[in-house]
């Protein structure tokens, strides 16, 4: 049953919402950390008969599966509500992380790693709209980077993990720790996650979903809402293959570079510590001045940075430049979702954002394969950094084209957390 939102919650409710949706956004910051701080070890082990070219194909079945996921929750977030869809998708992630964690070759853990794409291409969209819904308008992009400071806490444990565990264990330990937190999170979810306001005000109907618009595509592509549709999608696109190309490979680009593994995990670890960042200062930056200017300078940041990491500085620089790579590169891509639920009105934003990051997803599809194609080229190393600094620098000018949407929905947002 959904908790009513006729009175507003206290402050220690506020936060246990925060920090609840913060965990669910750590599942993935995990689960995208930890496959690639595993694949020099998956390479290495005969038993998982894995090589570059099919671990690329792998690093794209979970952004497939994530595809699939976000389509499923802009199709369905109006009927379901948002809990029962993070709740849902949290499940689904969970048991395909233990299957990863016993699969015996690589086939089945290809096919886990679907699993998991799924159940977090529902969970992302999801619990950003859903911190959106309960959130006053002037503080929703600090609350979404707060949210998805989560994501960076978990992206940043797998790589610590992997310092202390890889180095003179089994890779399968970093697939059992990810799915025990979901024996926690998801209890306590159930029991003291309240729905959206949304959700309930629809009375958890399809408003607003007419016949021939099951997906909820419609009033996306309407006149005075489809150019920042397509810009946003292609933005999500290229913050999407930034993410998943630069977080599948980058402890292997460092190791073909001459950096030992921990000295490549430890660095992976600094561009997490700087995606944490970003998000959160990025949020608040953007609440005062504007999301869009924020959004567009991290892209610039994260490209700037990857391109002077390409003349191999000095380390102490060189862990500098992956804090700021994870500030811009990583942080770019959240804060571009939540320029799109601050940009559209309560009706439209979960669709949007699904929809974002369904589409989106084909860059995460489309970065792990170049990031191979790359390594087994032949080319030098210094290609990698030039190929991620591309779409960092057109994501920068997508972001800066994005156009007011015009609506007649004026925001009705009640206040609901201000933690």
């Amino acid at each position: 049953m959904s908790t009513p939102p006729t009175a507003p919650p206290t402050r220690a409710s506020e936060r246990l919402v925060l920090v609840l949706s913060a965990g669910f956004a750590a599942l993935e910051g995990y689960d995208l950390a930890c496959y690639g701080v595993t694949v020099p070890s998956l390479l290495a082990d005969p038993g998982i008969d894995a090589d570059k070219a099919s671990a690329g194909t792998v690093g794209s079945l979970v952004a497939i599966g994530m595809l699939v996921g976000a389509a499923i929750c802009a199709a369905t977030i109006r009927r379901l509500g948002s809990r029962r869809l993070l709740i849902g998708g949290a499940a689904l992630f969970s048991l395909g992380m233990f299957v990863c964690a016993i699969a015996p070759g690589f086939a089945l853990f290809g096919a886990a790693r679907f699993g998991v794409g799924v159940g977090l291409g529902i969970v992302l969209p999801t619990v950003t709209a859903y911190v959106a819904d309960l959130s006053a308008p002037g503080r929703r992009a600090r609350n979404v980077g707060i949210m998805m400071s989560g994501y960076a806490a978990g992206a940043l444990l797998a790589p610590l993990l992997g310092a202390a565990l890889l180095t003179g264990g089994s890779w399968r330990w970093i697939y059992v720790i990810g799915a025990a937190p979901a024996l926690v999170l998801l209890p306590l979810a159930i029991r003291l996650l309240p729905e959206s306001p949304v959700h309930e005000e629809s009375g958890g109907s399809a408003a607003g979903t007419g016949r021939g618009d099951l997906l909820g595509l419609r009033p996306l592509l309407a006149p005075g809402v489809r150019g920042a549709t397509l810009l946003f999608w292609a933005m999500s696109f290229c913050g999407l293959l930034l993410v998943f190309g630069i977080s599948t490979w980058l402890p292997t680009i460092m190791q073909t570079a001459g950096y030992s593994l921990g000295s490549s995990l430890l660095q992976t670890a600094a561009m997490w510590v700087g995606a944490g960042v970003g998000m959160v200062l990025g949020g608040k930056v953007a609440d005062r001045v504007g999301i869009k200017p924020v959004v567009a300078v991290a892209f610039l940041a994260g490209a700037a940075s990857l391109l002077v990491m390409s003349a191999r500085p000095a380390l102490g620089l060189l862990f500098l430049l992956m804090f700021v790579s994870g500030l811009g590169l990583i942080g770019s891509q959240v804060l571009t979702n939540a320029y799109i639920v601050g940009h559209h009105p309560p009706e439209l934003r979960g669709r949007a954002i699904g929809w974002a990051l369904s589409i989106g997803r084909l860059g995460a599809i489309a970065g792990p394969l170049l990031g191979a194609a790359i390594l087994s080229s032949g080319l030098g190393v210094a290609w990698n950094f030039y190929l991620f600094a591309v779409p960092g620098v057109l994501g920068a000018l997508l972001a800066a084209a994005v156009p007011a949407i015009r609506s007649r929905t004026a925001d009705r947002d009640t206040p609901r957390v201000s933690a």
